[in-house]
């Protein structure tokens, strides 16, 4: 029986990592598509904003690598070129995009950890850790009330796959990856104070 994962365009596991930590732009892209699609599983119309706004950072990243298909085939690269053409669109998409991966991760992990701890918990408190310091009182609400609205933990992951014991392997391989690609876009970001005023 196939699960969620079998059937990702690309899994964050299959991302290309060099030696000097580089990630592969348009695989991380696909990567990160195909992480979008999991909040249809949420079944919420409140995820329709966080799906939005995650798939409209993709296009404009995607927009750059398809401008400069050499000096954006990296994240990093992309994001000095953008730097060296005073030029922040992509840089902030990539930003962006990442809050939103890690809030993802943060919510996945911590139920995860938490076998017994139903979504909307795990969702409002990786929320509440990621996401909330960056948002306006107007936009704190819509969240929130997006946080409540997530299927109970069971039915969640059913719909992952069938067979439990394999979902839980990708999820967690899926998750490690993850993981990883949100740690080095971030301390790429903090060594080079790339992500400010953006």
């Amino acid at each position: 029986m196939s699960t969620f994962f079998d059937n990702m365009k690309k899994s964050f596991a299959d991302v290309t990592i060099s030696d000097g930590n580089e990630i592969d732009t348009a695989e991380f892209l696909e990567a990160s598509e195909s992480l979008i699609k999991l909040f249809d599983l949420l079944d919420s119309p409140a995820f329709s904003v966080v799906q939005k706004d995650m798939k409209g950072n993709v296009d404009k990243i995607r927009e750059r690598l398809l401008a400069k298909p050499i000096d954006a085939s990296t994240l990093q690269k992309l994001v000095l070129d953008e730097k060296a053409n005073k030029t922040t669109k992509a840089t902030q998409g990539l930003l962006w995009l990442t809050r939103g991966l890690k809030f993802t991760a943060t919510a996945i992990r911590k139920n995860v950890n938490n076998e017994s701890e139903e979504l909307t918990k795990s969702f409002s408190d990786a929320y509440s850790e990621t996401l909330s310091k960056y948002h306006s009182m107007m936009v704190r609400p819509i969240f929130k009330l997006a946080m409540k609205a997530v299927p109970y933990r069971k039915d969640f992951y059913a719909k992952l796959g069938s067979d439990a014991a394999k979902v839980k392997e990708q999820l967690l391989v899926w998750l490690s990856a993850l993981e990883k690609v949100v740690q080095i876009i971030e301390e790429f970001y903090e060594s080079g104070n790339y992500g400010k005023g953006l």
